[in-house]
């Protein structure tokens, strides 16, 4: 099994080596902008390691591999205008450095470069690629409308909330392991297992995201604390907490996300300080221990010695432990 340092090298070799800029400048350079702005590049490392992980050839994943981190980095692109977002990884976000106009425009053209990278496979397999990669690319984008959706609906519950990260957030990591044990030829009960544990992991980190949103160090986290206060997204711990809270409790909630006088920093401490009293990061950590355990299980269905799986395990521990 190759080494997830080794795999990360050959990711970066891989985009140090690609050419993004070409003309016109003014639409690829935010593009190599974007992509250089860091990360672990997890997506395209999910993909060599299934790939790896099932007896493929990594050399033959490389390229659809890019793909996926190009077309999330275009998904990156558009949620940050919607989500009028300053910073991305510690840096501007595209259409701060730039503007709207641009990162959109640059975005789209993100969108097309992602399936041509996905599009360089093996011609026999192609056809399944590109069906699971369609269904993915429509279900991120379902699942950020129901994330604005839910943020003028005054009823969300915490079941239509991971609804919607999976779709936001989980799709696209278990379509990275989908994607390289497909890439491997492996048989389709494998393929739609790892799937499977994919989507666990998925929920897991997204929920380690929203921790870190509100308790995370912001040198580390690469983006402003309390982004989700602020703009009063229905997260988790929102909708954790609303659950829990009573009398007095509840009512200082409610009138720190009505609006009514209350806003930055003064809201997003009161918040903070309610979620500390309702327990709600411990309460967040334990769901995330949930679903790491359903992942545990599903990758364990497979029947292959630890040894085999620890890269990937050491990694899904490593995405959900993260600070940034």
């Amino acid at each position: 099994m190759a080494s997830l340092s080794t795999l990360q090298q050959r990711i970066s070799d891989a985009f140090a080596t690609a050419i993004f800029v070409r003309e016109p400048a003014a639409l690829y350079e935010p593009i190599a902008y974007s992509l250089e702005l860091g990360g672990k590049r997890l997506r395209p490392l999910l993909v060599l390691l299934s790939c790896d992980l099932f007896g493929g050839d990594i050399d033959h994943a490389i390229d659809p591999a890019m793909g996926v981190e190009i077309f999330h980095n275009f998904t990156l692109l558009h949620d940050d205008i919607m989500d009028n977002a300053l910073l991305r990884r510690g840096k501007k976000t595209v259409f701060t450095k730039w503007n709207q106009n641009t990162a959109i425009l640059s975005g789209d053209t993100m969108f097309v470069m992602a399936y041509e990278y996905v599009s360089r496979t093996d011609p026999s397999l192609l056809p399944e690629v590109l069906q699971l990669f369609n269904e993915t690319a429509r279900q991120v984008c379902e699942g950020q409308q129901f994330d604005m959706d839910f943020e003028r609906r005054e009823l969300v519950t915490i079941p239509d909330y991971l609804m919607m990260i999976r779709l936001k957030t989980a799709v696209l990591i278990a379509c990275s392991l989908k994607l390289g044990a497909i890439l491997a030829k492996t048989d389709p009960a494998n393929a739609t297992l790892i799937y499977d544990f994919g989507i666990e992991m998925g929920l897991a980190f997204q929920l380690q995201d929203d921790l870190l949103d509100v308790f995370g160090d912001p040198a580390k986290f690469g983006k402003a604390i309390g982004g989700d206060i602020t703009t009063n997204k229905k997260t988790f711990l929102y909708l954790k907490a609303f659950e829990l809270a009573r009398g007095e409790t509840r009512t200082r909630l409610t009138e720190y996300f009505s609006g009514d006088g209350f806003g930055g920093q003064l809201k997003i401490d009161g918040i903070t300080g309610i979620y500390r009293e309702l327990n709600i990061r411990e309460i967040t950590r334990r769901e995330i221990e949930n679903h790491l355990g359903r992942a545990m299980t599903i990758l364990e269905s497979l029947g292959y010695e630890p040894a085999k799986t620890m890269e990937l395990t050491r990694l899904m521990h490593d995405m959900v432990g993260r600070e940034r």
